[in-house]
C-alpha cells in the first residue's frame, strides 16, 4: 500500500481538508513541533489503495536573508548587499522546526499532494516544501510520478474532492517569480534602510521612529500619501459666485433650480447675471425630457475592491480586514479572499451558493425571490486566471462569527446576492427653465425597479421631492433669485480606500502585499491615520518624500516599481529570464544608491530645518566613561545615550524604562550602569552603556547587559547572578534580579522566563556553593522574622532553588510549561538532573584572579 503526504498551508485547512476527503473517518495526532497536527486514513489514491497523512506547514518554511556576517550593520558598507553579499534561505520560524517536522512525516512516503494556497505565494512555498521532504521520501521508479499540486478555490466538499480528482503539477516559474521579488526587496531595501537610518540617526535625536527604512514599494506608497499633502499644503481657495433660484410652481411648494453656468469666479459678472434675472418675475419651461435610466449591478468581488469597502465603508484598515478574510476562508465561509478576478467562471454554481443563504432572516426574501423568479448572470469582469471571485460559500449568523467577523461576512454576501440581481432602473425627469436670458434646470429621480439596491441599500436612489407635472411654454411665478458667495475648498488627506485605488492603478504591491505596505508606512510612523481612516504623513514621512524627490524622484515614483513588478509577472509566465530581471533590476537601482549616496546632503538640508541634533535633543542621564561628563538619554525612537563632548551615540535595549542605576559604575570602562525594565510585571537589568555596544570579553555580542556579562567579579555579572539553568530555553540562564525586592524574581536572560520567589524576604544573594544534584548556585535567604515563612521561626535559611524542600513552596514558576525537571510535586531530588536543567553557568566554579582595570581594557579594547 503506497503511502501519501498531503501538506496545507494552515493547520486549520489541513483538518478541514482531512476531514472533507476522510468523510470525517480519520485518527488525529500533534506534529514534533506542536503547532501542526497530522490526520490519517485510508482511501485510494490514482486507483489504488493508499494510508494517507495530511498535515500542513505555518505559511513560508524558509525565508531569505544575508549570510551571517553581512547582517551586522557596523562591518558591511551597504553598497556590498546589492551583488558581492550572498544570501541564503534560512527557516521562517526556527522555534517551528519545519524542515525537521516535514522530513519526519515525509519519510518513507512514495507520493505528495501539495494543498498550499493557489496563487503565487502558495507556489513558492510548495516548493520549500518539496526541497525538504524529497531527499527523504522513496525513490520513485523511473517514469513513476510522486509529485502532485492540488488546484482548490474554497472550502467546500465539492471544490476539495473535484481538485483531488484533477491534481495537476507545482508551476516553477511563478515560484521564482515570488523568488525574485524576495531578492529584490531584501537587497534594495536593506541597502537604502541601513544608509539612511545610520546616517541620520546618528545626527538627529528626536525622528522617534526606530527605522527609517525604504522599500520598493512602501516608498512609492508613502509618496502618493505625500503628494496629496503637498495638493494640500499649496492649495489657495478661490471665491466664486452662484446664481440660485426658487420657482412657485403651487402656492405652498417651491423648486430649487441649478443654474446651467454652474459658478463665475468674477463678482461684477456676477451681479450682473443677478440684476438681468431678477428684472423677469416669471420661470418659463423651455422644455421637459423623461428618460428611463439604468445604475448597473457591481462587478463580481475581488481583494481591492473588498479592501477599499473595509476600509471606507466598515472602518477596518486593509491588514486587518485581510487577517479576518483569512479567517473566514479557513473555515469554509468563504472563498479564497486573494484574486484579482472579477468574473465568474461559466461553470460556476452560482444558484448552489445562492440557496446556502435562503435561511438568513437579513436577505432570506431577497434571495427566495432570485431562486424563484431566476438569477440575473453577473457582469462580465476581468478574468485574471487566478481565482473565482470572492464569494460566500455557507450560511452563518452573527452569533457563529461575531464582531468584525460577521461585518466583513455580511458585506461580502450582500455583495454576491447584488451581483446576481437585477440593475436598478429609474425615471429621469430633466426640466429645463429660462428666466429672462439665462437657463436653469432641476432633476428628478423616481425609482421604477430597485434591483440590487434592495440588497445594498447605500447604493439606492435618494429619495426627492417629486417634480410638478408641467409642459413646454408653462410658466412659474418667480420666488426668490440670490447671490451664493462660496469658495473652492483643498482636496482631503487620502483616504485608505483611495490609497489602495492608486496603489492598484500604477502597479504597486499586489493584492496580496498591499495591506503590507499600508501598514508599514503607519508602524515606521511616516503617516498617522486620522478619523475617517484618512493618512496624514507625518514630518518624518513629508521630509523623506521631499528628499527622494530632491536626489532621484524615480526613487518615490511608481513607475520604476511598475516595471519591475511587470518584469516580475512575465517571470511568472515564463516569458522572461529569472537571472536577469534580477541581474538588471539590482544594477539599476545599485547606480541608483551610490548617487543618492553621493547626494545625501540635499536630503540632509531639508532633515536640518525639522529635526533638531543629537545635541540638543534629549535630557543629562548618566555619565560617560571617558569626559565623565552627563550623557543626554534621548527618548524618542530609537531610544539611545548621547555624549556631547565625545559626539558618541550609545543605543540601549528598546521598549522599556531607562534610569540610572544607582550611580554605580562599569569596573571595566567606569561608564555608570542603567537600569533597563519592562514594567512591574516584566523582567529589569542593568548594564553598561559601552560594554553593550562594545562587547569586552570574546564570548559576548553587541546588544548584551550585565545579565550576560561573563566578567569573573563584577557584583552586577552572569557570573554573580546566575542561579541555573532556564527552565524553557535552551542556552539562557536564569539570572537573579538584584533590583527587584521585596517581590524577589530571577529571569532568563535570553527568552522571557520569569520565576517569582521569597516574597517579602529582607535579603536574597546568591551564593559561591552550588547544589550537589543539579549544580545549580545555591541562593543564601534573609527574612524578617514577623513574615519568615521557615519552620521554626528561622529567619535564615540557604539552599537549591530547584531541589531544596524547604524552598518549594516559595518558588512560583511562570507558565505551565515552566517546569523544572527538579521540581516536580515534591519529588525532584530522586528524579536526577534531567536535561542537564539547573546546571550552573560557567564562570563562578574556579574565578580567576582578575586583571586591573587597565589590564583588562588593554585586553578587551584594544
Amino acid at each position: 500500500m503506497k503511502t501519501v503526504l498531503m501538506v496545507a498551508e494552515k493547520p486549520s485547512l489541513a483538518q478541514s481538508i482531512a476531514k472533507i476527503l476522510s468523510r470525517g473517518n480519520m485518527s488525529s495526532r500533534k506534529g514534533l513541533n506542536g503547532a501542526c497536527s497530522v490526520h490519517e486514513y485510508t482511501g485510494s489514491f490514482i486507483g489504488q489503495s493508499a494510508h494517507f497523512k495530511m498535515t500542513s506547514v505555518c505559511g513560508h518554511v524558509m525565508t531569505l536573508d544575508f549570510i551571517g556576517k553581512y547582517n551586522s550593520w557596523d562591518k558591511v558598507d551597504p553598497a556590498e548587499l546589492f551583488s558581492k553579499a550572498p544570501t541564503e534561505k534560512k527557516e521562517a520560524n526556527p522555534k517551528l522546526t519545519m524542515v525537521k517536522f516535514l522530513q519526519v512525516e515525509g519519510r518513507g512516503c512514495d507520493c505528495i499532494v501539495l494543498w498550499l494556497d493557489c496563487d503565487k505565494e502558495g507556489e513558492n512555498i510548495c516548493f520549500e516544501v518539496l526541497d525538504a521532504v524529497l531527499p527523504v521520501m522513496n525513490k520513485p521508479r523511473s517514469t513513476e510520478r510522486t509529485i502532485y499540486r492540488a488546484k482548490f478555490s474554497s472550502i467546500t466538499d465539492t471544490d476539495i474532492c473535484n481538485a483531488m480528482n484533477h491534481l495537476g503539477e507545482p508551476n516553477r516559474n511563478e515560484a521564482l517569480s515570488v523568488d525574485a521579488r524576495q531578492e529584490l526587496d531584501l537587497r534594495i531595501g536593506c541597502a537604502f534602510t541601513r544608509f539612511q537610518t545610520k546616517y541620520f540617526q546618528g545626527k538627529y535625536g528626536n525622528l522617534d521612529s526606530s527605522l527609517i527604512s525604504f522599500g520598493p514599494c512602501q516608498t512609492p506608497t508613502l509618496g502618493f500619501c505625500v503628494e496629496r499633502h503637498d495638493k494640500i499644503q499649496s492649495f489657495k481657495p478661490e471665491t466664486y459666485w452662484v446664481l440660485q433660484a426658487k420657482v412657485n410652481p403651487e402656492k405652498e411648494s417651491s423648486l430649487t433650480l441649478d443654474w446651467d453656468r454652474v459658478r463665475v469666479f468674477d463678482r461684477e459678472i456676477a451681479q450682473m447675471f443677478l440684476n438681468i434675472t431678477k428684472m423677469a418675475k416669471e420661470a418659463k419651461v423651455e422644455s421637459v425630457s423623461k428618460k428611463e435610466k439604468v445604475k448597473q449591478r457591481p462587478l463580481a468581488l475581488n481583494t481591492v475592491e473588498m479592501l477599499r469597502v473595509a476600509s471606507a465603508a466598515l472602518g477596518m484598515g486593509p491588514q486587518h480586514a485581510m487577517q479576518i478574510a483569512e479567517r473566514l476562508y479557513t473555515q469554509g465561509y468563504i472563498s479564497y479572499p486573494r484574486t484579482e478576478t472579477t468574473h465568474y467562471p461559466e461553470n460556476f454554481d452560482l444558484k448552489g451558493c445562492l440557496r446556502q443563504q435562503a435561511n438568513n432572516p437579513y436577505w432570506a426574501e431577497t434571495v427566495k425571490a432570485l431562486l424563484s423568479e431566476g438569477i440575473n448572470r453577473p457582469r462580465k469582469g476581468h478574468d485574471a486566471g487566478d481565482h473565482p471571485p470572492i464569494t460566500p460559500m455557507r450560511a452563518a449568523t452573527e452569533a457563529e462569527l461575531g464582531g468584525d467577523g460577521w461585518r466583513l461576512y455580511e458585506y461580502i454576501t450582500r455583495h454576491f446576492i447584488a451581483t446576481v440581481s437585477a440593475d436598478c432602473k429609474y425615471l429621469q425627469t430633466t426640466i429645463s427653465f429660462s428666466i429672462g436670458p439665462e437657463r436653469f434646470t432641476c432633476i428628478g429621480k423616481v425609482v421604477t425597479s430597485p434591483g440590487f439596491t434592495d440588497i445594498m441599500p447605500w447604493h439606492s436612489i435618494p429619495l426627492e421631492e417629486s417634480l410638478p407635472h408641467c409642459e413646454k411654454g408653462d410658466l412659474f411665478p418667480v420666488g426668490e433669485i440670490k447671490l451664493l458667495e462660496k469658495q473652492t475648498s483643498p482636496p482631503d488627506y487620502l483616504t485608505e480606500a483611495e490609497l489602495i485605488t492608486l496603489m492598484e492603478k500604477h502597479g504597486i504591491g499586489t493584492d496580496a502585499s498591499i495591506p503590507v505596505h499600508i501598514n508599514n508606512i503607519c508602524q515606521r510612523n511616516y503617516v498617522t491615520v486620522e478619523s475617517g481612516r484618512r493618512l496624514k504623513p507625518t514630518n518624518l514621512g513629508i521630509v523623506l518624500v521631499h528628499g527622494y524627490y530632491k536626489i532621484d524622484a524615480e526613487l518615490v515614483l511608481p513607475t520604476i516599481r511598475s516595471a519591475v513588478e511587470k518584469q516580475l509577472n512575465l517571470i511568472a509566465l515564463g516569458k522572461a529570464n529569472y537571472h536577469q530581471v534580477l541581474e538588471h533590476t539590482l544594477d539599476i537601482f545599485k547606480r541608483k544608491f551610490h548617487y543618492f549616496v553621493d547626494s545625501i546632503a540635499g536630503m540632509d538640508e531639508l532633515m536640518e530645518v525639522s529635526f533638531s541634533p543629537l545635541a540638543a535633543t534629549g535630557k543629562p542621564l548618566s555619565r560617560c566613561g571617558k569626559c565623565h561628563r552627563f550623557m543626554k538619554y534621548i527618548q524618542a525612537k530609537p531610544s539611545r545615550l548621547h555624549c556631547s563632548h565625545c559626539d558618541d551615540t550609545y543605543s540601549l535595549p528598546q521598549n522599556g524604562t531607562i534610569k540610572l542605576y544607582k550611580e554605580l559604575r562599569c569596573p571595566l570602562d567606569d561608564f555608570e550602569l542603567v537600569l533597563w525594565s519592562s514594567g512591574s510585571r516584566g523582567k529589569s537589568y542593568p548594564l553598561c552603556p559601552y560594554c553593550y555596544n562594545h562587547p569586552p570579553f570574546r564570548d559576548m555580542k553587541k546588544g548584551m547587559g550585565c545579565n550576560e556579562c561573563t566578567h569573573p567579579t563584577c557584583q552586577h555579572s552572569l557570573s554573580m547572578l546566575g542561579i541555573g539553568q532556564c527552565v524553557e530555553c535552551e542556552n539562557g540562564v536564569l539570572v537573579l534580579d538584584s533590583t527587584s525586592g521585596p517581590k524577589w524574581k530571577m529571569a532568563c536572560n535570553k527568552c522571557n522566563v520569569i520565576v517569582h520567589f521569597f516574597e517579602n524576604a529582607h535579603k536574597v544573594r546568591v551564593s559561591p556553593e552550588t547544589c550537589d544534584l543539579c549544580d545549580a548556585a545555591l541562593v543564601d535567604v534573609d527574612f524578617n522574622k514577623a513574615k519568615s515563612p521557615l519552620p521554626g521561626d528561622e529567619t535564615q535559611h540557604s539552599g537549591c532553588v530547584f531541589c531544596d524542600p524547604v524552598f518549594q513552596d516559595l518558588v512560583e514558576l511562570k507558565h505551565a510549561a515552566m517546569r523544572h525537571p527538579m521540581h516536580r510535586g515534591g519529588q525532584g531530588r530522586r528524579q536526577g538532573r534531567g536535561r542537564g536543567k539547573g546546571r550552573r553557568p560557567g564562570g563562578r566554579l574556579n574565578p580567576k584572579k582578575p586583571k586591573d582595570k587597565m589590564a583588562a581594557l588593554a585586553a578587551y579594547f584594544v
